[in-house]
């Protein structure tokens, strides 16, 4: 059975992209999360937004569905504009920053990277992608990220 997983990406002005420092490994991230129980992906994806940053968003359009076979995830990745709120740190954020696309520290999730640039990329379509390889987490623990 898939884990469900809900990530937002949000751009300013500057199409630079909001991205989250975890604070349980060093990297950076789109915010988001597990899907919970009767919940849909994009219920899940505002909720996520709220509790990670602060933020209200209105979600725009679906960018991208990405299956993960390796760990059995399926993620829905949203382009999403802010209505309200204002960034604050949270028990998941310990650092909140727009980065421009093409300087995105170095230990962003790799597999994040690419639903950013396809969220910037496809404006019209939905890609459908499955992303191979090991997950951000295994690679900081392998000391590869």
């Amino acid at each position: 059975m898939f884990i469900v997983g809900a990530f937002v990406t949000i751009f300013d002005e500057q199409k630079r992209v909001l991205l989250c420092h975890r604070c349980d490994y060093d990297l950076w991230n789109l915010p988001g999360g597990r899907v919970e129980s009767r919940e849909t992906p994009w219920d899940a994806a505002k909720r996520e937004v709220k509790e990670e940053t602060g933020l209200e968003v209105s979600i725009e359009r679906l960018s991208g569905v990405y299956s993960k076979p390796e760990e059995d995830d399926v993620v829905f990745n949203f382009v999403s504009r802010i209505i309200g709120g204002k960034i604050t740190l949270s028990d998941e954020a310990d650092e909140i920053k727009y980065f421009d696309i093409n300087n995105l520290p170095k230990n962003t999730v790799p597999k994040q990277v690419e639903r950013i640039r396809d969220a910037l990329d496809c404006k019209s379509e939905v890609r459908l992608k499955t992303q191979t390889g090991l997950g951000a987490i295994e690679l900081v623990k392998q000391g590869k990220l």
